[in-house]
């Protein structure tokens, strides 16, 4: 059974080397970076921003000089008056002191608050979206986009491909086609 396993692995070996199947014909690569560039982008970001002021408001009276006045006024009104005039007299006393009353108590005194106020404003900051790099490898350079600035090398997958199809159109022989290296492309 042993002999039989060998032989059959041995075969799939033999057979995938003949038949030009590659297992994991791939390579890993660096390239020497020789610029990085970013690429900056101004972007709009949202803030808050709050401003304390102070608000003078009038104060409220206390009601007092108005209290006081009433009783006053309707005291004088009841001793002037006789009999029905007596009532009116009263509450025209009534009156007339609440206003006068209101009048001498003033103004209530002014309060001072602080007003937060708050608002949202725009502010644009420059952010870098990517990095144009430009690298060498094989003697040649080659320029890729990349999210990160790569430092110093850049790591490469290389794979190669199969040469492109020959096409027959004169009889005239061609030259082959300028391919940079095969998977050039930085990998991440």
């Amino acid at each position: 059974m042993k002999k039989f396993i060998t032989h059959s692995s041995l075969t799939v070996v033999v057979l995938a080397a003949l038949s030009g199947v590659s297992l994991g014909a791939q390579a890993q690569e660096v390239g020497r970076v020789i610029s990085s560039t970013p690429i900056i982008q101004q972007v709009a970001v949202p803030r808050q921003v709050c401003n304390n002021e102070q608000v003078v408001s009038q104060g409220s009276k206390s009601g007092a000089g108005a209290a006081m006045g009433a009783i006053a006024g309707g005291a004088i009104g009841n001793s002037m008056g006789q009999g029905s005039g007596r009532a009116a007299a009263t509450m025209l006393g009534l009156f007339g002191g609440a206003i006068l009353g209101d009048k001498v108590e003033g103004p209530g005194t002014p309060e001072v608050r602080n007003v937060q106020n708050c608002t949202q404003q725009m502010f644009y900051e420059n952010r870098t979206m990517s990095y144009n790099v430009v690298y060498e490898f094989a003697g040649k350079q080659y320029t890729v986009q990349m999210p990160q600035d790569p430092g110093p090398t850049v790591r490469l997958q290389i794979t190669p491909m199969a040469n492109p199809p020959s096409q027959n159109y004169n009889s005239a022989p061609h030259s082959s086609y300028p391919v940079p290296p095969a998977g050039s492309a930085p990998r991440y």
